[in-house]
């Protein structure tokens, strides 16, 4: 197979995917000229080819030139699979040693970063036919097991296995295997900054209790 045939091939496939998984798609020209995340993914497959070649410089331009276009921002070392669709876009970023798999749908605002402490291998590996919702954040070097979810604005710090949907920040898996594993949704997961504040109020009830003690009064 020519080179000229395998860009055409896989690009038929970009574009059919964003068919089947956008049902506001209209046309493969439409997809063609005015996705952004068709266009951020084009752009990589150049880019990680010079980065493979160890010319970092011109894959960094491509790169950073896409970005600026999609505000999509995709680190050229980032190895990314077939039929990959990025859903509206607008501030997805990826890291270097990120690695996602086939037929993977993310949406706007996800992040697939490091959390600043690991070296060589910083960033997440995305198995195959994952979806990772809306301003999810999932940073660190360990894998998101094949078939799983990760519901919008989750914050996923550890391994999620196959099969799995994970909500919340931190994320926790709440279904597997399409059993509920865990009571929480959506709606009534718990608030973190809540439930510090309750027992920073406890504390406090505790310590005015000493205090009165202290002073010889009867604490109300």
């Amino acid at each position: 197979m020519t080179l000229t045939v395998k860009y055409f091939k896989q690009l038929k496939e970009d574009i059919d995917c964003v068919k089947d998984r956008d049902p506001a798609a209209t046309s493969s020209l439409e997809i063609l000229l005015l996705y952004p995340g068709l266009k951020a993914v084009r752009a990589h497959r150049k880019a990680h080819w010079f980065y493979k070649h160890n010319m970092h410089f011109l894959a960094r331009f491509i790169s950073q030139r896409s970005a600026k276009k999609t505000n999509i921002e995709i680190h050229p070392g980032a190895t990314i699979g077939r039929r990959f669709f990025i859903d509206h876009g607008t501030g997805v970023v990826i890291g270097e040693t990120a690695e996602i798999g086939d037929d993977v749908t993310i949406y706007q605002g996800v992040t697939l970063g490091g959390t600043g402490k690991d070296v060589g291998k910083r960033h997440p590996t995305v198995g195959n036919k994952v979806m990772i919702g809306a301003g999810s954040k999932v940073l660190g070097p360990f894998k998101v097991g094949d078939n799983s979810n990760i519901a919008a604005g989750s914050v996923v710090l550890h391994p999620i296995p196959e099969n799995c949907t994970a909500v919340g920040a931190p994320a926790r898996v709440v279904k597997r295997d399409g059993k509920r594993v865990d009571n929480l949704d959506q709606i009534h997961m718990p608030d973190p900054v809540a439930q510090e504040f309750e027992k920073l109020y406890k504390r406090i009830d505790e310590l005015q209790k000493e205090l009165n003690a202290l002073k010889g009064e009867n604490p109300q």
